[in-house]
């Protein structure tokens, strides 16, 4: 099994016990305010959640969603993931359980899965792409030393409303001057 150490967390793949804690992080009114009603249905983050069980065994693998376990409580709290593209690109994308947020625990999380995508996968550029008005997302991005360079407006539209979203991103060499 992958996985990541931190010093509050561990970062390892998905396992089947992980669904519930899953499924419960995802129906939070607060973590579905930036996702269509049809995406926010229990049934489909179960069918995410065995998809991203599957992912483990793709060779070669090219996704990495990981359980985020909180080291003090052992509980599933949220999930991080880092996807290869081509040309030494990758996204990274994070979710965290309301009542685990505010400690900074996710980024933490995401400082460890991007050093290993910068270090052990050889990405070249990772990025993250957010609904521009999801306030905790564009903060943390800010915070890893990603630059936005793009803002694409009324570019998703859901929840009867159009939503802007915003393109972050950090080069490897960045990462490491900063790191």
């Amino acid at each position: 099994m992958f996985m990541i150490e931190t010093r509050r967390l561990v970062l390892r793949d998905m396992q089947p016990s992980d669904e519930e804690a899953f499924v419960h992080l995802t129906q939070h009114q607060k973590y579905q305010r930036f996702y269509s009603e049809t995406d926010c249905q229990p049934e489909t983050y179960r069918d995410l959640h065995a998809r991203f069980i599957e992912q483990v065994n793709a060779n070669p693998r090219v996704a990495y969603q990981l359980a985020v376990i909180c080291k003090q409580s052992e509980k599933c709290i949220g999930t991080v993931g880092l996807r290869l593209e081509d040309n030494h690109q990758a996204s990274i994308g994070c979710g965290l359980a309301v009542e685990a947020q505010g400690a900074g625990l996710m980024r933490e999380a995401a400082v460890a899965l991007a050093n290993f995508g910068f270090e052990c996968l050889g990405v070249h550029r990772l990025y993250a792409e957010t609904i521009n008005d999801n306030l905790a997302a564009t903060k943390l991005c800010r915070s890893l030393g990603m630059r936005q360079e793009a803002h694409f407006h009324q570019h998703r539209f859901f929840k009867e409303r159009w939503w802007d979203t915003v393109v972050y991103a950090i080069l490897r060499d960045e990462w490491e001057q900063g790191w």
